[in-house]
């Protein structure tokens, strides 16, 4: 195997696949349709496996084209920061990168990342705009977003800025006490639970339960609704009812047993927070220092 054009085809195919068209990737990288075609029919042959579904509406990785995508993509995206990052090596990283977030990416992620680099870079600004739901960054304009790995559209470069998650469900103990505990997610119906809304054109967001490759999606209800995932969790404390929250959020309460878990066993780990933003963005000096800073490396 040539490793050289092995490594040049490589970018080619990520961008079939994160775009899911060969129209598009092929308008991105500026070459003709049968040209990308060829170059990932070499790239199959070579490795002995096939990377892509074709049908005559979509394209889609395979199992083997996922592993490519999600391992070795990371990889090639490091790189062309860190290529930037040497292109700019005598320009002072200046100007304004806008970034969309949830409430509670903003405290677990950004902050700690925006101190550090307010302190080395002066000349960076930040505008963080909180949003629970889901945010198209480039209608709107922002530079990246920070969401959970599995709400991120597949046209979009995903870096991982944290590590895995898992949910929560609590109570106070008083409230345990007098409601009982529930066993299985179908038992939340009979209780009081706090219910969160993230956007306000839709209903409700369905708690979410995973145990031995079993899913469960569980409508609650209760006496309140809520709009943001730290509100969910100070009712939860004032007893109202049960919470279903980030689990890094309530580990102190926990600890000091103003809170209860349940359903421990039904919340198993899932994709964390990843930075993403379009792959045809160009890095600036500012957004590549800030993509380095965020990017998780504890897997």
């Amino acid at each position: 195997m040539n490793r050289r054009s092995f490594l040049a085809d490589i970018p080619v195919f990520l961008a079939v696949a994160r775009a899911r068209s060969f129209t598009r990737a092929a308008a991105q990288l500026g070459v003709s349709q049968s040209r990308l075609s060829q170059t990932i029919r070499s790239l199959e042959e070579r490795l002995g496996v096939r990377l892509l579904a074709r049908t005559t509406r979509s394209v889609s990785p395979t199992e083997a084209g996922e592993h490519l995508l999600w391992k070795v993509g990371v990889h090639f995206e490091r790189i062309e920061t860190e290529l930037g990052l040497l292109t700019d090596f005598g320009a002072k990283p200046a100007g304004i990168v806008r970034i969309t977030a949830t409430e509670n990416a903003v405290t677990t992620i950004l902050w700690p990342v925006v101190r550090s680099i307010a302190e080395d870079y002066p000349e960076i600004r930040f505008e963080v705009s909180i949003e629970n739901g889901p945010i198209d960054i480039v209608a709107e304009g922002f530079d990246a977003g920070v969401r959970h790995g599995d709400m991120i559209a597949r046209d979009m470069i995903a870096v991982p800025v944290g590590p895995k998650m898992r949910m929560a469900v609590v109570g106070t103990p008083g409230y345990v006490a007098q409601y009982g505990r529930p066993l299985a997610p179908q038992d939340l119906t009979e209780h009081h639970c706090i219910n969160l809304r993230l956007m306000p054109e839709q209903g409700p967001y369905p708690w979410e339960f995973e145990k031995g490759g079993r899913e469960i999606r569980v409508k609650v209800d209760g006496t309140l609704i809520v709009t943001t995932v730290p509100a969910s969790l100070t009712a939860a404390l004032a007893g109202i009812g049960l919470a279903y929250v980030p689990e890094g959020m309530v580990n102190a309460q926990l600890a000091s047993g103003d809170l209860v878990r349940v359903l421990e066993d039904w919340c198993e780990p899932f994709s964390g927070y990843h930075l993403y933003y379009p792959n045809r963005h160009r890095h600036s000096a500012a957004f590549s220092i800030i993509l380095d800073r965020l990017r998780y490396r504890g897997y």
